[in-house]
């Protein structure tokens, strides 16, 4: 009997057209990469617990000096605290005392634990600029007796670079969007400003002071895509941005007793790129988010990361801040 199975014919199952096939391929891919790109571009999540560097707790085993301190704050709104969870959590506060709820190591880590003799003032002004601080050191802080030393911790020229977020044509002290050429005699006129500012502040404090200055960060993290903290294109961004950071450390280097304090290379990993693991500045211990939802201004672990560096700065000035050494202006 003939093998009936054997002679029948093969009948082959169709095979997927390549256009089929490649639709499903991007399908695949429009599933599993969107999710990717809203994580990698979209989400910053702002982590939890202790950031920035740590402090040595062995500065702070025993007081500094008997001398009379006082700790200014003069500024915008960093040194004035926007974005903080509260009052204590500022980077001003923390500086000077420990919040209640303090990260376990930073407990001890203050500068009234170590200045019995400290009492502070902040001048700092959200949303001014520095045409604004060289007002406040001219006209709002008094000139101190000549026994009290003079800590002054500084924000400045941040607001002169993001305001007014591109809404209005750029002007000197609000120049979001000008060119590098726009920008230049509005760069001068700051290293004569922030140079004016210096010496004020030091005629301010007849028995001596250290000054604290800040660089100025930046939320993109060094790549410069305004659009990514949701601002306008701004070609010349990063240019303007590191003229100004120049401008800061070339008149901290005239001044012995100025002294800047890194924002940005601190910060930088910390902004809008965060997540962006193939980035240069990307920072695989803490990849998180550390500005607030008004972008230009820290977030409460922000704070916390400002407060070490400020507070890591001054304590390598320790020596200076301890001499009995009067500074006499003329």
């Amino acid at each position: 009997m003939p093998d009936l199975e054997s002679d029948a014919p093969t009948v082959k199952k169709p095979r997927p057209s390549l256009r089929r096939r490649l639709m499903l391929l991007a399908g695949v891919m429009f599933i599993v990469g969107v999710p990717v790109y809203i994580e990698l571009t979209f989400r910053r999540p702002i982590g939890s617990g202790p950031a920035g560097p740590s402090v040595d707790a062995a500065e702070f085993d025993a007081p500094w000096t008997e001398r009379s301190i006082k700790l200014v704050g003069i500024g915008d709104s960093i040194t004035r605290g926007l974005g903080a969870k509260n009052t204590s959590h500022t980077f001003f506060q923390r500086l000077r005392t420990n919040p209640p709820d303090e990260y376990q190591d930073m407990v001890g880590k203050s500068l009234s634990s170590v200045l019995p003799n400290l009492s502070a003032e902040n001048f700092a002004v959200s949303g001014s600029t520095s045409l604004d601080h060289a007002d406040v050191i001219a006209n709002q802080l008094p000139t101190h007796s000549g026994d009290t030393f003079g800590l002054v911790v500084m924000t400045t020229g941040g607001n002169d670079l993001i305001h007014s977020y591109g809404r209005r044509p750029p002007a000197e002290g609000a120049m979001y969007g000008a060119t590098t050429e726009q920008a230049e005699s509005w760069i001068k006129s700051f290293r004569t400003r922030l140079e004016t500012m210096m010496v004020g502040i030091t005629e301010k404090f007849p028995a001596g002071c250290e000054i604290f200055l800040a660089d100025i960060y930046d939320p993109t993290d060094g790549v410069g895509d305004a659009p990514s903290i949701f601002l306008p294109p701004w070609p010349d961004g990063l240019d303007i941005h590191a003229k100004y950071n120049d401008v800061i450390r070339e008149v901290a280097d005239r001044h012995d007793h100025v002294h800047v304090v890194g924002l940005h290379q601190t910060f930088l990993g910390h902004g809008s790129h965060c997540r962006q693991f193939w980035r240069s500045n990307y920072d695989a211990d803490d990849p998180h988010y550390w500005f607030y939802s008004n972008i230009e201004d820290p977030n409460d672990r922000g704070y916390d990361a400002i407060r070490r560096v400020f507070l890591n700065a001054i304590v390598q000035q320790r020596s200076r801040l301890t001499s009995m050494h009067q500074r006499v202006v003329d």
